[in-house]
């Protein structure tokens, strides 16, 4: 027997796959560059460049990252509007997972656009007035300059939170969604994966955030770069041989 595909049937499944695959792995080149920070300004705003120096970013932008952002984001509000939660009749893990990626996903939409707005292009008041965005040999210091307020850092720490979480668990989601994970145990074991993936991407980017406020973020400064010392010149003098 044919099966029909309904318009929503279709729209759901590319909410999904825009999460996993333009917007997932943007997230993951996010925290990447973002750790560079652990290293100092100079390895920071090196990365920033290189990522300037993509031939057509803009496009990129424009096609992998801001119209896949902008329909996983409505469509994602639209759903989560249909949400009916359960949860203090039914209180079953699944239940709270349930209602916690809808909740993080309406936080995500209102963060991603205070994000785009601040460092993308510097249009919060009250905040930096330069946007990253062709300003990648300042890069470091309008991050860190917004990241010492507070305020500002909690929200972004929350943001990294949330979105660790809303990406691990659409993982899952995925998978069983599509028949890839089939069966109980299997389930479990790939829940347990992304809650573990959820925790390590929420400290890589807790760290990177705090990169921006002291040398290395809260990890041992061991663990990062030194700053290489410049060369000290050969003092004048008669050589000898």
């Amino acid at each position: 027997m044919a099966i029909k595909f309904s318009n929503t049937f279709l729209l759901r499944k590319l909410h999904q796959i825009t999460g996993i695959v333009p917007l997932g792995i943007f997230f993951f080149v996010h925290m990447f560059t973002n750790s560079k920070a652990m290293n100092g300004a100079a390895n920071f705003d090196k990365a920033v460049k290189e990522i300037h120096d993509i031939p057509y970013l803009l496009l990129i932008e424009i096609f992998g990252i801001f119209l896949p952002l902008l329909f996983h984001s409505v469509y994602g509000v639209l759903i989560s509007s249909e949400a009916k939660p359960n949860v203090m009749n039914y209180g079953y893990g699944r239940n709270w997972f349930y209602m916690l990626q809808r909740a993080t996903g309406i936080f995500l939409f209102l963060f991603i656009l205070f994000h785009l707005l601040n460092l993308r292009f510097g249009l919060i008041p009250g905040l930096t007035e330069v946007a990253v965005a062709g300003n990648a040999d300042k890069a470091f210091s309008i991050v860190a300059s917004d990241f010492q307020k507070t305020w500002v850092l909690i929200v972004y720490i929350l943001g990294v939170i949330a979105t660790a979480w809303h990406l691990a668990y659409g993982f899952f989601l995925f998978a069983v969604d599509w028949g890839i994970v089939i069966g109980e145990k299997a389930q479990k074991m790939t829940l347990a994966g992304c809650a573990a993936l959820a925790v390590l991407l929420s400290v890589v980017g807790i760290n990177a955030a705090f990169a921006f406020r002291s040398p290395c973020g809260l990890m041992p400064k061991a663990l990062c770069e030194a700053p290489a010392a410049p060369a000290k010149a050969a003092p004048a003098g008669p050589t000898k041989f």
